[in-house]
């Protein structure tokens, strides 16, 4: 748990914690209510140990918890890949999927067309196309 002995280069901001996580910063604060975690306050502002938020980090990783809420069942259609990204393409129902990922993690989930996969969608972003 963070605390006064922590200079201020090991602690880090709610907002950046928060984006790390893939969460909002009113879920770390009722986290923070929940004793599930614990932030040091200096100048008005919260903060956790670096610490403390890779702990966070490879806990979610392990459960597989994530807040994205669409899960697309689908079949892998096409993997190519070059020396630094890849893209993967998938049929989920009616719908097309493409995924651009660094090379690395495409070859971590060895994906090749013909397998069953799940997509899974988390946009900030909204991108208006024209007809």
């Amino acid at each position: 748990m963070p605390s006064e002995e922590h200079p201020i280069d090991d602690l880090v901001k709610i907002g950046a914690a928060a984006a790390a996580l893939g969460v909002g910063v009113d879920t770390l604060r009722r986290w923070e209510r929940a004793g599930r975690i614990a932030f040091e306050r200096r100048g008005g502002q919260r903060y956790i140990s670096s610490h403390d938020l890779a702990d966070l980090l490879r806990e979610r990783g392990a459960s597989g918890i994530s807040s994205a809420r669409n899960h697309l069942q689908g079949t892998v259609l096409a993997v190519k890949k070059d020396e630094v990204m890849a893209q993967i393409d998938m049929a989920c129902g009616p719908f097309r999927i493409v995924s651009l990922m660094s090379r690395e993690a495409a070859d971590e989930l060895d994906l090749k067309p013909g397998d069953q996969a799940t997509a899974i969608v988390k946009s900030t972003t909204v991108i208006v196309e024209s007809r």
